[in-house]
């Protein structure tokens, strides 16, 4: 047996590019290697094999059997011909050389590529299926790119990368990944110090962040092959700071400027996106397409595991993440109250827009605004207090700079994360106006309702912080009385027993975190 050979254990030598570029000039002209046969491959690499004489690679003219390769585990990237799904080196057992040679021949295709002009490079982007045209179905106008100069685009997409999670890149932006250095509150009963254990079990980590921010990065280098101008942000709950380590992620993908058709121009280019992701991106699972008010694509990372919502051009949803990422941070006592809220709800089956009950949205914002009308008020109206902080017309790029001028606020209200948890579920229950009341933490307080037909004929009425439109409705008494009867179920239990047991199964929750 020949030194270095696969009967050895060991890998064969590694040949050069050289002797690769003689076996591909066997190769049929116009064929790329990784749609050849294996009996194609099989004699290219035999007649390699003979020219350079070979020997130690053939026992009596028999090519030495190899054994399967194990298929990697997922990971980014789509040109390559291994994880290719209609081409697997298990199912053909191919020798170790034509594996190295289908490499080579990646890379310098790869190389090649950066030197073809890039309209020529947009051309050649198409499903492996059929042809597609270039997509400008909402071209970026010269007279409308100030919120994308040039390359100095958001700053979480211009910053170096940096290597983590199994040397993927992340974008590398420090602000991204700070912790807020805030302290929690001191738990000076039961049910205070039980929020306090859900929060420190259930909230996200850095590492959560890490890994959605990776994928983003990876979709926005595929997307912008359709769209050069764009741009994909990490919006919602993943950048917030009211996330749990189960949260989904909420991506949106910005085209321009102006507003865009959600019923229309918006679902066309989801559409896109889905087909595309389907076709082409091997570490994205179950693309579906929602056709919701505001649109959206759905769809599992096989890298990280998590679950992915796309939208498009809702750019007010930027805004309202900085914004409340800057409430989250104002006051020690809002991220514990905001998540066994949450919790509660999606327990309780309340926490489903799609089914007609609450958004985690509007959940968040409906306990804002209870800390903001206590007669001791915990939180201010930021909207009110910064107003040039939190301009609807600033540029998208500059929108994440704002958190960072607003000081911490303290109130004198010292109330407990126990007695501010009863006192939240009785605002909801017996003191809130739902027939005459708007909740709006813009103005930070209960706003009359209007005649106008956005108000009409809705039970519950939430007010989006920046456009001033309309953020839940519910239009089905049946889902409005639900809720309500379980805002009145939570106070009554909590009054009554001071145990978070009592209105949700705290134990197993810590137990599976």
């Amino acid at each position: 047996m020949f030194p270095n050979s696969p009967g050895l254990g060991l890998s064969p030598q590694p040949y050069s590019q050289q002797q690769c570029r003689n076996l591909l000039t066997k190769l049929p002209v116009g064929l790329p290697p990784e749609l050849l046969n294996p009996e194609q491959l099989l004699q290219a690499h035999i007649n390699l094999q003979k020219n350079a004489n070979h020997s130690r690679m053939l026992v009596n003219g028999n090519v030495l059997s190899v054994p399967p390769v194990t298929s990697p585990p997922w990971s980014y990237g789509n040109h390559n011909p291994l994880s290719s799904p209609g081409f697997s080196f298990q199912n053909r057992k191919l020798p170790f050389l034509l594996r190295q040679i289908l490499h080579f021949e990646s890379l310098r295709r790869r190389s090649d590529e950066r030197n073809v002009p890039y309209d020529v490079k947009r051309q050649r982007f198409h499903s492996p299926q059929q042809n597609t045209l270039i997509h400008q179905a909402v071209p970026l106008r010269d007279d409308h790119r100030f919120s994308f100069p040039g390359s100095l685009a958001f700053p979480l997409l211009q910053t170096p990368t940096t290597q983590n999670l199994n040397g993927r890149n992340s974008s590398g932006d420090s602000w991204l990944f700070d912790h807020v250095n805030t302290t929690l509150p001191v738990a000076k009963d039961k049910l205070s110090q039980q929020i306090l254990d859900l929060f420190q079990a259930c909230q996200q980590q850095v590492c959560d962040l890490q890994k959605k921010d990776i994928c983003r990065a990876e979709l926005q280098r595929e997307i912008q092959q359709m769209f050069p101008q764009s741009r994909l942000y990490l919006v919602g709950s993943s950048l917030n700071g009211f996330g749990s380590r189960s949260s989904d992620a909420d991506l949106c993908l910005v085209l321009k400027d102006e507003p865009m058709n959600q019923k229309t121009e918006a679902r066309h280019i989801l559409g896109l996106l889905q087909k595309h992701f389907h076709n082409r991106l091997s570490y994205i699972e179950r693309p579906q397409l929602i056709r919701a008010k505001v649109p959206i694509v759905k769809f599992r990372d096989k890298v990280s595991g998590v679950e992915f919502d796309l939208n498009v051009n809702n750019v007010v949803g930027i805004r309202n993440t900085f914004l409340l990422r800057t409430y989250a941070h104002l006051e020690n006592r809002i991220q514990p109250l905001v998540l066994v809220v949450k919790k509660w709800a999606s327990y309780n089956g309340i926490n489903d827009a799609s089914r007609g009950t609450l958004s985690s949205y509007t959940l968040v914002l409906m306990v804002l605004h209870y800390l903001q009308t206590l007669p001791e008020p915990i939180l201010p109206s930021l909207q009110k207090n910064y107003p040039e902080c939190f301009n609807p017309t600033m540029q998208l790029h500059l929108v994440h700079q704002a958190p960072r001028n607003i000081p911490q606020y303290f109130s004198k209200n010292e109330t407990s994360l126990g007695d501010l948890l009863v006192g939240f579920f009785k605002y909801f229950a017996v003191e809130f106006d739902w027939k005459k009341s708007i909740i709006s933490v813009r103005e930070s307080k209960a706003i009359p309702r209007t005649d106008g037909l956005e108000w009409r004929n809705k039970f519950i009425c939430v007010e989006e912080p920046f456009d001033r439109t309309t953020l839940q409705e519910l239009f089905r008494k049946q889902k409005f009385d639900t809720i309500k009867a379980e805002f009145l179920k939570g106070w009554v239990r909590l009054r009554d027993n001071k145990d978070l047991n009592s209105v949700m199964p705290l134990r197993g929750m810590l137990k599976n975190q």
